[in-house]
Formats: C-alpha cells, structure tokens, sequence
C-alpha cells in the first residue's frame, strides 16, 4: 500500500535544490526545477545507478551549419538537465525523457503539498 512520507517544508526548497531520501529502502529524489516541483526514482533506467545524485546544467546544443559542421556549443535555458554520474545518461529534469530517446524514461514518484509540506508517495 503507498505510504506518504515528508520530505521537506516547502519553502525549504528553493529554484534548483533537491532533496534526495530513502523512504524505506526506496530512495527518492525531488527538485524544484523552474518554479516546479518534480519527483523520481533514483534508478536509472539504463543500469540502476543514482540518477538523482546527478550533475544539473542547462541542455547542450550544437548548432550545425550547413556543411555539417559545429560552430559552437550554446545552451537551451528552458530545458534543466540532469545526469547519471555513471554512464553519462541525460535525462529532462522535468519530463523525466531520455535526451536520446523518448523510450527511456526516468520512474515519476507521486508528490503531495499538505500545510506547506512536500511529501512523496510510495
């Protein structure tokens, strides 16, 4: 049966925190992303690892002209990011997609907002 369990007041997590927990034995991750709160597993979809524990950055792009070539390397300030620190896997922070492909998604966790607590469900 999911259970509710506190992760933190809501206040306390400010634009680009997260809060990664075990809620028995089930590790969490939640972030505040763009004003967003955002929840998930912190298993990779592609080998486990941590993903949650990751490093967050602004999506990478690489403009290409039209002879094929890189100009250079710019930055998408709407998309945030985050990375497994295993094998390099990027994931939209607050889609949970795959930067690769959309078949690979990150494992949404349930949020809840109660009397200015956040908690998750699971």
């Amino acid at each position: 049966m999911p259970k509710p369990y506190l992760i933190c007041r809501d206040e306390e997590l400010k634009d680009g925190d997260r809060r990664v927990v075990s809620c028995d034995g089930t590790e969490v991750g939640v972030f505040r992303v763009d004003g967003q709160l955002v929840a998930w597993h912190n298993e990779c979809p592609h080998r486990s690892g941590p993903v949650c524990q990751g490093r967050l950055y602004k999506r990478v792009i690489e403009p290409v002209d039209g002879n094929g070539h890189v100009r250079a390397m710019a930055y998408d300030e709407n998309v945030t990011n985050i990375v497994c620190s295993w094998h390099g896997y990027e994931f939209d922070l607050k889609t949970g997609a795959n930067q690769g492909t959309d078949k690979i998604k990150l494992r949404k966790v349930q949020l809840e907002l109660k009397d200015g607590n956040v908690y998750v469900v699971v």
